[in-house]
């Protein structure tokens, strides 16, 4: 089945998270309201994309972001009936060629431990694992800087 890439429009939201929920290894969380995906996509113009198949269902997703100097992708997904057609490198593809149109030259990611299939699929894109950074995680709420 052919599948078409398209600018990620905040309409596309219902349908994206209807396929994160059901794709093994996608993290979730509030950060993924409607609210707040429609004020990622906003801040990052060019740079989110879905697949929709022939009859307009939406069958894959990437959100990418940057802060100037480094792209990030997150949410990289393709439904089953549409795995194994290069989708999933299409839309990474598409997502980091965006960033170089931006001008930006280097690009992460991150996989939650334990998900083998997202590990797997990466390493055979050509992405490397790093081992030299520690990534730290803190919650905004609450914190208080005095």
């Amino acid at each position: 089945m052919k599948h078409k890439i398209e600018a990620f429009l905040p309409a596309d939201y219902d349908g994206a998270l209807a396929l994160w929920k059901r794709t093994p290894g996608m993290g979730l969380s509030d950060a993924d309201s409607r609210e707040r995906i429609g004020a990622f996509l906003e801040a990052n113009p060019g740079l989110c994309f879905v697949a929709k198949d022939e009859a307009g269902r939406l069958s894959g997703t990437i959100l990418c972001g940057s802060d100037t100097r480094r792209g990030y992708l997150y949410h990289l997904a393709v439904d089953t009936q549409a795995r194994r057609q290069g989708l999933g490198s299409l839309l990474a593809g598409t997502a980091l060629a965006a960033l170089r149109a931006q001008g930006v030259d280097k690009c992460h990611l991150m996989v939650i431990r334990g998900n083998e299939l997202g590990e797997a699929f990466w390493r055979s894109q050509g992405w490397t694992l790093r081992d030299d950074i520690a990534l730290y995680s803190r919650a905004t709420k609450g914190f208080n800087p005095a």
